[in-house]
């Protein structure tokens, strides 16, 4: 019994020795998340053709503008294309529009025809008259009406004709040019550029590679600005809003905090880690970013002053706190990754025991 009765008094003592009173302190409630920086407008460079990557026009951080050639491909179909749609595009301009063309010959057919027909209208309408006068024969006035019908058939025929053939050569000419721009533009494709001004971050191919269009040929983005990546998960991210405060810890500057605001929320989840991607700009940025640095980050939620206050390990089950009155049950507001706030069931005058593990 003595010995029950000193471990007994011991337990207590020893119990007695973790007991504290609620304190008032200033509480900022935030959401932690990894951090990862990334140059602003990041994007890969894809070619829209196949081939052999002939040569890499920039190198790695060089600075380049909008529009400027980055990588070119070689492929040598594209240009005997556009070779043979010149050439299909100057010979139909040539049948349209040149001293051999297929409508000069009919408008000169048309010309004879124009000129048999008036001759045979002259006779025909002369025998006409000389018929209806009784003058002459029958038969020498149908042979004259005849041909004048057959005259005036045949010209109205190369008369449209020379319609259609000129239609015809028009749509060649027209259906040649847009191939033989189409072919152009197919060069074109083989080299590719920069969508904008920005600086070249990474080249995944050398001279001499096959090319498809599955694969980037390189990593471009903002020169100068610098976004924060983080990667919140999906417990936190309802109470995450635009132009919230972020406290930002980067691993290569070691104990510097940097503060920015949330920028951009992401709605869809990354089923593989459980988390959505928010980003956030610097307020001010540093001096030297490359892409890829890593850290951590606190995204500010709430903030109060002069709160009550408990560590976080006193509290028992979420809402409960050992007293000397016992277990109590207590009502919690904002938390900070130590202390939790108390607005009701304690106050700042009453002890409480750290729980026994």
């Amino acid at each position: 019994m003595l010995f029950l009765s000193i471990f007994f008094i011991i337990s207590s003592c020893s119990k007695k020795k973790d007991r504290i009173l609620p304190t008032k302190r200033p509480l900022t409630e935030s959401v932690y998340s990894s951090v990862t920086i990334q140059p602003d407008s990041l994007y890969q460079a894809y070619a829209i053709v196949s081939g052999i990557l002939d040569a890499n026009l920039v190198e790695e951080g060089d600075v380049v503008l909008k529009d400027q050639a980055i990588i070119q491909i070689i492929n040598n179909t594209p240009k005997l294309n556009a070779q043979n749609a010149k050439l299909a595009l100057e010979l139909a301009k040539e049948n349209y529009y040149g001293t051999a063309a297929v409508l000069s010959g009919i408008l000169d057919q048309i010309n004879a025809a124009n000129l048999k027909f008036k001759n045979d209208s002259i006779n025909y309408f002369r025998q006409k008259n000389l018929w209806e006068q009784k003058i002459g024969s029958k038969l020498e006035y149908d042979t004259k009406k005849l041909n004048y019908e057959l005259s005036k058939n045949n010209l109205l025929t190369l008369q449209n004709n020379y319609e259609r053939t000129k239609n015809e050569l028009q749509t060649t000419v027209k259906q040649s040019e847009n191939k033989y721009q189409t072919a152009l533009i197919s060069t074109k494709d083989f080299t590719v550029k920069s969508k904008i001004d920005g600086k070249v971050y990474a080249l995944y191919k050398e001279p001499g590679e096959i090319v498809n269009t599955m694969e980037p040929l390189a990593a471009i983005g903002s020169a100068s600005n610098f976004i924060i990546e983080m990667l919140v998960d999906e417990v936190d991210i309802v109470n995450i809003k635009l132009n919230q405060d972020v406290l930002i810890h980067l691993d290569a500057y070691n104990s510097n905090v940097f503060k920015g605001k949330v920028s951009k929320i992401y709605p869809k989840k990354d089923e593989r880690n459980q988390t959505f991607k928010v980003e956030a700009g610097f307020d001010k940025q540093p001096e030297v970013l490359y892409p890829g640095l890593s850290g951590e980050a606190s995204i500010i939620i709430a903030t109060k002053e002069q709160v009550l206050t408990i560590p976080k390990d006193y509290l028992i089950e979420g809402d409960k706190v050992e007293t000397d009155k016992g277990i109590v049950k207590v009502k919690t507001g904002l938390h900070s990754m130590e202390y939790i706030e108390i607005t009701d069931g304690i106050t700042e005058n009453t002890h409480i025991y750290k729980p026994t593990q």
